[in-house]
């Protein structure tokens, strides 16, 4: 049963009543009290009453938190406006609306060194709130209900510079706070253009999303336009992402209604680091090294790093062991990330590989040109894998343009 207005089983039909019962107390303080609105927050727990309540309740304490009756007139930060990519532009076929986002010119570093946390979160919540009343005018206007959103996720550009662990985080809590407080109100996800090391950036963030929300996740393959036509009408799509549609001074990429990002000029920054947790913390002592290795078993993956020391600075570099089992000197290895001295007294210092051979990695601190000082180094290592389907889609693309969602257990 689809446990939907009209489809609904005699359990959940007493599901639906209980609920709202339960609810009487806050039913006018909800955005919407239809069965359609009641509904959505009994499927996203499968009609289980008290944590679908749970749940309403909690997004009522969100609200007001967010202060959502006057989040419309609220005007986030300079820098959010201009360099915050992304836009709704056009309906489907069926009446949603369309968010597009653009993952590649976005510089998620400077607009975490620019604006708080809070005002990036309150800013997407603006956007949720904008869709959800976006869908309520689309019902008015066709005379049927419109409940979800399409998004198109443009993921040219995405490069290593957007797996910095803090952007990922932030995306994350994102997510999470779509996922809470906007049940049900996906339709699809397409992604167009997705680069090889999508599988690694959507194995990060897909653990912040419902299962519900994974199946509607569809990787697109080289006929991106083609599907998209399936499900919009050429004319409610940018000229850019193959349509007919333009802005009224002609500019193809609709730049009135999608953002699309930048390099934050750093005159906006407000901060030149942001406060990180370190997993391990060593001593290297003058006129020597500290290495730390880690094995990468298939290609793909991604190493990524942070590190700070006190008080001076510290060489580093990442190399390939050529034989196994032993520690090698630098001049034995092979440098695959040049060795180089970094401030990381002043600003902590971060980055990430692509492993484009398996093998063992040697992360190393260098400190043996320093005759005089130990240093102290607080670093974090990760590993990142590819998603196991999503790697094994983008390969396919090579052989056959694919529409399927990324559906499997996590």
């Amino acid at each position: 049963m689809s446990g939907r207005v009209g489809d609904l089983s005699p359990r959940q039909a007493e599901a639906l009543a209980q609920f709202r019962e339960s609810l009487q107390d806050v039913l006018p303080l909800l955005p919407a009290q239809d069965d359609y609105f009641l509904l959505k927050w009994l499927r996203a727990r499968s009609f289980d009453v008290p944590k679908s309540e749970a749940m309403l309740r909690k997004h009522l304490e969100f609200r007001k938190h967010m202060d959502a009756n006057n989040i419309m007139s609220w005007e986030a930060p300079e820098v959010i406006r201009r360099y915050m990519s992304g836009g709704m532009c056009g309906y489907d076929r069926e009446g949603s609306p369309i968010w597009y986002d653009i993952v590649g010119p976005l510089d998620a570093r400077g607009l975490l060194l620019s604006a708080s946390k809070q005002d990036l979160l309150k800013n997407k919540f603006r956007d949720c709130e904008l869709l959800r009343r976006e869908c309520e005018e689309q019902s008015r206007k066709l005379g049927r209900k419109v409940e979800t959103v399409l998004m198109v996720y443009d993921c040219e550009g995405l490069g290593l510079k957007h797996l910095w662990k803090p952007a990922v985080d932030t995306y994350g809590e994102l997510l999470s706070m779509f996922e809470e407080n906007y049940p049900e109100s996906l339709k699809r996800l397409f992604i167009v253009k997705a680069p090889k090391i999508f599988p690694v950036a959507y194995n990060l963030v897909k653990h912040f999303l419902s299962e519900d929300t994974r199946r509607k996740v569809v990787v697109l393959g080289s006929n991106w336009k083609e599907v998209l036509q399936k499900h919009i009408d050429p004319e409610q799509i940018p000229v850019e992402y193959g349509g007919t549609l333009t802005d009224p001074d002609g500019d193809p990429k609709c730049s009135s209604k999608i953002n699309y990002g930048g390099d934050v000029p750093q005159h906006y920054y407000v901060r030149d680091q942001l406060a990180q947790q370190y997993e391990h913390s060593v001593v290297v002592n003058r006129g020597s090294s500290h290495q730390v290795e880690y094995e990468i078993l298939f290609p793909g993956c991604v190493l990524r790093w942070q590190f700070r020391t006190e008080g001076a600075d510290v060489g580093f570099g990442v190399y390939l062991k050529t034989k196994a089992g032993e520690r090698q000197r630098a001049g034995a290895m092979t440098e695959v990330y040049p060795n180089q001295r970094y401030n990381s007294h002043l600003v902590p210092e971060d980055g990430s590989l692509t492993c484009s051979t398996p093998g063992i990695y040697v992360l190393r601190f260098d400190n043996t040109y320093s005759y005089l000082h130990a240093k102290r180094v607080s670093y974090s290592v990760e590993v990142l894998l590819p998603d196991a389907a999503a790697a094994q889609q983008i390969q396919r693309f090579g052989d056959r343009p694919s529409e399927e969602s990324l559906n499997h257990s996590p």
